[in-house]
């Protein structure tokens, strides 16, 4: 479940790990003509980190398998995300904030992701992440 925190929020460092991404599925949705879904594992290394980014017209739910993920949109307060809990990005979302909490253990969630499936062809993986141009 999501908690609002009493913790500091961390500003990005690109010297922690980059989590690993793995594609597990893409599918044009035949009852939604011109949606493609995309769904996606991404496992954090102990202390891993993503740098502040967008999702462009994606709308994200997100799962988290295992561990506990610190997670802030837009303005909204930073939330701490543990095992089982869940979260939606609407298109656009600014995704400030998204960490492994731990500093000693991985922590795992499954991203589903839903957009126009003529975006996804032109640009391929580009179309669902875009790091903020200060971090790349």
């Amino acid at each position: 479940m999501a908690q609002n925190v009493e913790v500091e929020e961390p500003t990005y460092d690109k010297s922690r790990p980059m989590p690993d991404i793995q594609l597990a599925y893409q599918y044009k949705l035949s009852n939604c003509p011109g949606k493609s879904i995309v769904g996606m594992c991404i496992t954090y290394p102990p202390n891993g980190s993503t740098p502040p980014h967008r999702h462009g017209s994606c709308s994200v739910s997100a799962y988290v398998v295992s561990g506990t993920v610190l997670n802030k949109m837009n303005d909204d307060p930073m939330k701490t995300i543990n095992t089982g809990g869940t979260w939606y990005e609407a298109p656009g979302c600014h995704h400030r904030i998204s960490d492994n909490a731990s500093k000693t253990e991985s922590a795992v969630l499954f991203a589903s992701m839903v957009l126009d499936t003529d975006v996804l062809e032109r640009d391929g993986m580009n179309a669902l992440i875009q790091i903020d141009k200060e971090y790349l």
